[in-house]
């Protein structure tokens, strides 16, 4: 298998998976006993924290531990709402946002916040301009995610963050697809907010943290036990967050070797797609864009059909956000940035991760032209436009 869906998740690498193992048999204990035996596992909790807040370079009593991406989102905009309510009820996002943000808005309006979604350009890029625009006095919380996690186009961040700072307001970025693969220096960005999730660089499913800046009073989602200084309560996934932790120190060692191999791959197979296979389409801005993120549209060609052929020849790919496959809808993302119906379904997106060969790119896209040729050519509008065009 050519697995080229690293935008969904990512293999543990085997040096995490061996950080995790004495966690699940030997050292056992949970972290909030007293006794010598749980102590060992809080101490690998707190090592994990720091290996994490070191990739952000922050301190690691802003990082608290959450079971994913998901539920970090959740936490960051339903207890910052909450939270601010008396100072007004106005929320700032994009339409290109995960739905983990987008679902959560809509839940949020419909307990009587106001929520404003910001149109992005064809690369789907937000314009500051345009969030500064839609600051009203009673805007409360702004959320913007640092890179798509369909199309791989990085936000201005830091430039957004300066917006929300000047006026006082709550500025949170959805980190999943980005966290591990490039820099992220909140601090610079003015970021108060940060969601992360492990299985999206080389750690295990089921842990996520999210960073919370000092002094943001931002209350529990969950509520229990004393967990996470009263701020997550649920009993601590040690071998998660061990597992996380390593793969988060891991990623930090190499970000700059792995960012530049998945660069140059990436570009390499842009290219030759775009030189051999007729009528496609990059989707997403071609420069500032995830090192690892290729996404592209085949005119004429259905990207369901597309990649059960490709999967039946040992190609994993997909056609946009791993939380809604299944559904028959077009990417709202690429219908965002302006992409007609026919475009968004006829789209591919393929995810490198720094263990993807040449070879493999080089079968891919050999794979990829034959299949795409063999859904053209039992189309007849491709039939009939390359009679036109001949």
């Amino acid at each position: 298998m050519i697995y080229l869906d690293n935008a969904a998740t990512t293999r543990v690498l085997p040096e995490v998976f061996e950080a995790m193992r004495p966690w699940f048999c030997d050292c056992y204990a949970n972290p909030s006993g007293i006794y010598r035996f749980a102590s060992e596992a809080k101490a690998a909790v707190e090592n994990a924290r720091r290996q994490v807040a070191r990739v952000l370079g922050v301190s690691e009593r802003e990082i608290y531990f959450t079971g994913g991406g998901s539920e970090s989102d959740n936490w960051a905009l339903k207890a910052a709402a909450e939270a601010s309510r008396s100072k007004g009820n106005h929320i700032i996002t994009t339409r290109i946002e995960h739905h983990a943000i987008l679902h959560t808005c809509q839940w949020l309006e419909k307990q009587g916040w106001d929520v404003t979604y910001l149109e992005v350009d064809g690369a789907g890029r937000v314009d500051p301009a345009a969030v500064r625009d839609a600051i009203r006095p009673d805007t409360i919380l702004i959320s913007v995610m640092t890179a798509n996690n369909e199309i791989g186009t990085i936000e201005p961040i830091g430039e957004i963050g300066e917006i929300a700072r000047s006026r006082g307001i709550l500025f949170h970025t959805d980190a999943v697809q980005a966290f591990g693969h490039i820099p992220i220096p909140v601090q610079e960005w003015k970021v108060d907010m940060l969601s992360a999730s492990g299985h999206k660089f080389h750690g295990p499913k089921g842990a996520g943290f999210l960073y919370v800046r000092k002094g943001i009073p931002l209350p529990p989602l969950i509520h229990g036990g004393s967990q996470e200084r009263n701020r997550r309560a649920g009993t601590t996934n040690v071998p998660g967050i061990v597992g996380m932790g390593k793969a988060a120190e891991i990623c930090l060692d190499h970000m700059e070797e792995w960012k530049k191999k998945q660069e140059e791959l990436r570009d390499y197979m842009i290219q030759r797609i775009k030189e051999e296979i007729p009528c496609c389409e990059l989707n997403g801005e071609k420069e500032r864009r995830l090192p690892n993120n290729i996404n592209m549209s085949f005119r004429f060609v259905e990207g369901e059909s597309l990649l059960i052929m490709l999967d039946s020849r040992g190609v994993a790919a997909s056609a946009g956000s791993a939380c809604t496959s299944g559904s028959l809808d077009p990417s709202h993302v690429l219908l965002a940035i302006g992409c007609s119906h026919e475009r968004a379904q006829s789209s591919l997106r393929m995810t490198l991760s720094e263990e993807t060969t040449r070879d493999e790119a080089e079968e891919t896209i050999r794979i990829l032209k034959e299949s795409v040729e063999r859904l053209r050519s039992m189309s007849p509008l491709y039939n009939k436009y390359m009679e036109k065009t001949n």
